[in-house]
């Protein structure tokens, strides 16, 4: 009898893509690791379920997303704009490296996957992605207003996210350009509409005309 592997997490990960892929999604972990030669206990070290492994997969696209723009030292320069431009270009970059997984598990998709659980682990990371590369909001003095900003903020760059990745699936474009293109044009209508000059001026407007209604009265 072969002796059992010795098996680590991105083994399992490995192993569970090309499986999908090639046999289809197995019927037990214990078929699993029984078809890979490694003991079924192995498998729970790492993974509670295949549910679990599948969000997993997803979080390590996206913590692998961040590794990568670290490594770059022109990265630290860049504005928050660009950091989430190359934060998108080189997230897809990864799903397209991987793109037969990705379209295997999201082909019975409906139009609105905001609520899969396998993007939960890819959504905390994400938001807590956009919360760090600092983009400028408007401080209304108001703790419980700041944190509704904030949270309105995230949750927005989440939906753009899930657009891009949406076009991203249904793209048929040569080498994806037609995302490439769509990304640029949703950051860059983001940043316009966020534009914090003109809100402030808005803001500064409000208060002059409060003020005054409240003086002549």
């Amino acid at each position: 009898m072969a002796k059992k592997k010795n098996i680590t997490q991105d083994k399992i990960i490995e192993l569970y893509m090309n499986s999908v892929l090639i046999s289809g999604k197995p019927n037990s972990i214990y078929a699993f690791a029984l078809q890979n030669n490694f003991e079924e206990t192995d498998f729970y070290k790492h993974f509670s379920s295949f549910k679990s492994l599948e969000k997993s997969i997803f979080g390590i696209f996206t913590k692998e997303t961040i590794h990568l723009l670290h490594k770059t030292e022109a990265y630290q320069e860049y504005s928050s704009k660009d950091k989430l431009l190359s934060f998108y270009f080189t997230f897809f970059e990864l799903l397209t490296a991987n793109r037969s997984y990705v379209l295997w598990q999201f082909q019975d998709m409906k139009s609105d996957f905001s609520k899969l659980a396998v993007l939960k682990e890819l959504r905390s990371e994400f938001l807590k992605y956009i919360s760090e590369i600092e983009i400028e909001k408007i401080d209304f003095k108001n703790d419980k207003i700041n944190k509704i900003q904030d949270k309105t903020i995230t949750e927005a760059y989440w939906m753009q996210l899930l657009m891009i990745l949406k076009f991203w699936i249904d793209d048929e474009s040569s080498n994806f350009e037609k995302t490439d293109v769509f990304i640029e044009k949703s950051v860059k209508a983001a940043f316009d509409i966020q534009q914090i000059t003109p809100v402030k001026s808005v803001i500064d407007l409000a208060k002059f005309l409060w003020k005054e209604k409240g003086t002549s009265v």
